[in-house]
C-alpha cells in the first residue's frame, strides 16, 4: 500500500469515494477509490487554497463550470482529460469506470503534492440521480499514523520436556549481564521480534513454539518486579507456528488489552511470560524473582 500525504473524500445521493495522493519513484499519483457506487472519471482537477487569478478550464462535457465550494467559485490551477464520456462499447469494462471496490490509478503532472488542496472530479455514467457530477472535495484528510508497537525489556520462553518444567529463556532488548540472549543492536524490543528470535536462534526440541500454552504479560513496577497486565491462552492443540501466536497476539491488543497501559504518550514497559501447560504451576513469588531485572539496570 502506498504512503498516502492527503485524502480527500466524496459523498453524495447514490456514490462515495476518495483521492488519495501520493509520491513514488519521483512520480505524482491520485487512487481514486469507489467506496459507493459507480462512475466513469472523465476528467480531474486540482487547485490550491488561493482562488485568485485565472482558472484552467478544458472544453465542452468535460469543463466544471458552475462548481462551487462553500458558495466561491473556484480558481483550478490544473486540469487533466482522462476520457471521453459515454461508456460506447466497452460498457463498464471500460478502463476510467469505477464502481465500489475498484481503485483507478492517475498519475498527476505536478512537481509538489503540497500545494493540492482542492481536487475536482468531472464524470459521467454516474449512479447519482443526475447521471453525472462535477464533484470538488477540499481539506484533505492527513493519513493516520500507525500506532507505534509496544516495546518490551525482556521475554521469558517457559518451556517443559515431557511434561517436567525446565529451566526458561529470557531474551533481552539490549544486553544484560546474566542474560545470555538479547535482540540484535538496534533492533526494536517489539513481540514479533523476540518471538523471531526466539524461533530462528533459540527453538529447538526443548523450546518450540507448539509446546506453548499460555502467554501472559507482565509490566515492571516501581520495584523492578513485573506485574501481570493480560494473558493469551493457546488454541487446542497449541499454536502451530509464530504466525498463529502473533495473530493471537494481535486480537488481543485489538480488544483493548493495552489501552490502560501506554497513555498519554507514557513508554510502556513490558515484560511476555510464554509458558506451557505443566502439572507443577511456578509460584508467583519465584517467577517475579527469576524475571526482576538487575539491581544496577535501570529501566529507561
Amino acid at each position: 500500500m502506498p504512503d498516502y500525504s492527503k485524502v480527500f473524500t466524496y459523498e453524495t445521493e447514490g456514490l462515495s469515494y476518495t483521492v488519495s495522493l501520493y509520491e513514488a519513484d519521483g512520480k505524482f499519483y491520485a487512487d481514486i477509490e469507489v467506496l459507493d457506487g459507480a462512475m466513469d472519471v472523465n476528467a480531474i482537477y486540482i487547485g490550491d487554497d488561493d482562488f485568485s487569478g485565472d482558472s484552467v478550464s478544458l472544453s465542452g462535457p468535460l469543463n466544471m463550470n458552475g462548481a462551487q465550494l462553500d458558495g466561491e467559485a473556484i480558481q483550478w490551477d490544473d486540469a487533466e482529460k482522462v476520457s471521453d464520456p459515454g461508456l460506447g462499447t466497452e460498457g463498464e469494462d471500460k478502463q476510467s469506470y469505477v464502481s465500489q471496490g475498484d481503485t483507478l490509478t492517475l498519475e498527476l503532472d505536478v512537481d509538489s503534492l503540497d500545494a493540492i488542496d482542492v481536487f475536482g472530479i468531472r464524470a459521467t455514467s454516474t449512479t447519482t440521480e443526475e447521471g453525472s457530477i462535477k464533484a470538488v472535495s477540499d481539506d484533505p484528510e492527513e493519513p493516520e499514523e500507525p500506532g507505534d508497537e509496544p516495546t518490551f525489556e525482556k521475554v521469558f520462553f517457559g518451556v517443559s520436556a515431557e511434561g517436567e518444567p525446565v529451566n526458561g529463556i529470557f531474551i533481552t532488548g539490549e544486553p544484560i549481564e546474566g542474560y545470555p540472549d538479547s535482540l540484535p543492536e538496534g533492533q526494536e524490543a517489539t513481540f514479533e521480534n523476540y518471538l523471531n528470535y526466539y524461533e530462528n536462534e533459540i527453538d529447538d526440541d526443548a523450546y518450540d513454539i507448539p509446546s506453548i500454552q499460555s502467554i501472559v504479560f507482565y509490566e515492571f513496577n516501581d520495584e523492578g518486579y513485573p506485574e501481570e497486565l493480560f494473558s493469551i491462552e493457546a488454541p487446542e492443540g497449541g499454536f502451530a507456528n509464530a504466525d498463529e501466536v502473533l495473530d493471537a497476539y494481535d486480537a488481543a491488543i485489538e480488544a483493548g488489552a493495552l489501552d490502560l497501559y501506554g497513555a498519554e504518550g507514557e513508554s510502556l514497559e513490558l515484560m511476555a511470560a510464554l509458558s506451557l501447560d505443566t502439572d507443577e504451576e511456578p509460584e508467583e513469588e519465584s517467577l517475579e524473582e527469576a524475571a526482576a531485572p538487575e539491581e544496577d539496570f535501570e529501566l529507561a
